[in-house]
């Protein structure tokens, strides 16, 4: 039969919190008591009647990480248990924010008892005068993630040990509050000890009063503190749409707001060639705003909401990546684009497609779907693995337009000149390189260096209708140099 192990809560900082029966239990224990730390009040009260502890407190100095510290603690408590009954007695209640306390009671090869110890919760609460219906979130500050934090809620972080924890909490608190944001730090709550201290965010780790007894709270932020947060810009769309929203966003279909996702796609790319980052957040938020007006009609006609789509990505990010999320191994960027366009392969053999070609939609600028046509094309063999025959073929269809020209037939010249475009498209696509992304740098090229032939003729005085070619020209080559 294995030894017992009785796990004691000592209250939050109070010895008069103890229930009666544990503290006869701790005063009549002959042998030495583990105790998680010394640092706690009622530790110092049973000590100064005669009660022994042996302590952690070491573990905690010798190692990196608190997941150590916390697993050698449990590891050493399940050793002595071998051999004896052990008590371990642990600040609070053992069944709150003790990581050791979890461990043990996963170990099946102890008989591990847990009894009382007063949570601070009831006596933090009081203290704060906070109702945890309205929302509450109790969180590990030496273990927590970022996006898990709700900070619609009341948030209290426990276990903030001293300044470099404070300062873990501050930092990550401040990628969505400002710096102004009041909390308070709670210590030894519930105790003779206790003491509430209100404070601006930014000044959390220049705080004195930090121990093992201390606790911080953050109350619920106003809405418009988090407009950041995808949450809102949900609540935003929705409203816009709703009953008493705006009257343009509410009249909108997926067809009217079609040429919208083009217009905001390409003015995106126009940032990216700037290399202008506050364009670049401006009109990638452009492009989220006609996915969220998308999703809620969807949402809207009960067909489909922002939910599906996110889950329907997320469930093909994480399959076609296997190589990540899975035992598949890829090295280098070709080896995953492989493994992707297999996966994605197996995924379209259900679907029954009538031709490879298929997949590619009709409404892609032309530049960009004829790229598409000789990528798909070329997964099967069908392409140049050279560049010398693509010049030759690029040679040979712009003689042909030349006589289509030469010959007068409109019909004939569009689509001698068509196959001239294609041909270039081969060519760039065998250099890697995009060709409408090309065309469009080329496109504003031009409109920048037509809008200072634009200038200098104004400011000349005189008008480009009366200019020669020759002087225009000359406008244009300045415009190339100050380029």
């Amino acid at each position: 039969m294995a030894n017992k192990m009785e796990i004691i809560g000592l209250g939050a900082g109070d010895i008069n919190q103890l229930p009666l029966g544990i503290y006869r239990k701790l005063l009549n224990k002959q042998e030495k008591i583990y105790v998680r730390t010394l640092d706690h009040p009622v530790i110092d009260s049973l000590r100064q009647e005669g009660v022994s502890f042996t302590s952690f407190d070491e573990v905690y100095e010798k190692n990196q990480d608190f997941s150590s510290v916390y697993q050698e603690i449990a590891d050493y408590l399940a050793n002595a248990a071998g051999e004896r009954d052990v008590i371990y007695a642990v600040p609070g209640h053992p069944m709150l924010a003790e990581k050791t306390v979890q461990l043990l009671l996963d170990n099946d090869k102890l008989d591990v008892t847990v009894m009382g110890g007063q949570s601070y919760l009831d006596a933090l609460f009081t203290a704060l005068r906070i109702d945890p219906i309205d929302g509450f979130q109790f969180v590990d500050a030496t273990s927590f993630k970022r996006n898990e934090l709700e900070y619609r809620h009341h948030l209290v972080f426990c276990q903030v040990y001293d300044a470099f924890v404070a300062s873990e909490v501050k930092l990550t608190l401040l990628e969505d509050l400002s710096p102004e944001h009041p909390v308070t730090i709670v210590e030894a709550a519930g105790s003779n000890q206790e003491k509430l201290v209100t404070i601006p965010l930014v000044e959390l780790d220049q705080s004195a009063t930090l121990s093992n007894l201390t606790s911080v709270y953050v109350p619920p932020a106003a809405d418009t503190e988090l407009n950041h947060q995808f949450f809102r810009l949900r609540e935003v769309i929705a409203q816009l749409r709703g009953p008493n929203g705006c009257p343009w966003d509410k009249k909108q279909t997926h067809q009217s707001l079609r040429q919208y996702l083009l217009e905001e796609a390409y003015e995106f790319i126009e940032a990216v060639n700037a290399e202008d980052d506050d364009g670049m957040i401006e009109e990638i938020g452009d492009v989220l705003l006609q996915v969220m007006l998308h999703s809620q009609i969807g949402e809207d006609e009960g067909f489909f909401s922002i939910d599906d789509v996110i889950g329907t990505l997320t469930n093909k990010m994480i399959r076609r990546h296997p190589h990540v999320f899975g035992e598949a191994t890829a090295e280098t960027a070709e080896q995953v684009m492989d493994n992707w366009q297999k996966i994605k392969a197996e995924e379209k053999q259900e679907q029954a497609e009538s031709s490879l070609l298929s997949e590619i939609p009709q409404e892609l600028p032309q530049l960009m779907a004829a790229e598409e046509l000789q990528k798909k094309a070329a997964k099967v063999g069908f392409d140049w693995g050279e560049a010398e025959p693509i010049w030759q073929k690029l040679h040979e269809e712009l003689n042909e337009w030349r006589e289509a020209v030469e010959q007068g037939e409109q019909e004939e010249i569009e689509k001698e000149f068509g196959d001239f475009l294609f041909a270039i498209v081969n060519l760039a696509r065998y250099y890697k390189v995009n060709p409408e992304l090309s065309l469009n740098r080329t496109n504003n090229k031009f409109r920048n260096r037509f809008s200072y032939i634009e200038e200098q003729t104004a400011l000349s005085g005189r008008k480009m209708a009366d200019m020669s070619l020759e002087e225009l020209d000359q406008y244009w080559n300045e415009a190339k140099q100050i380029e």
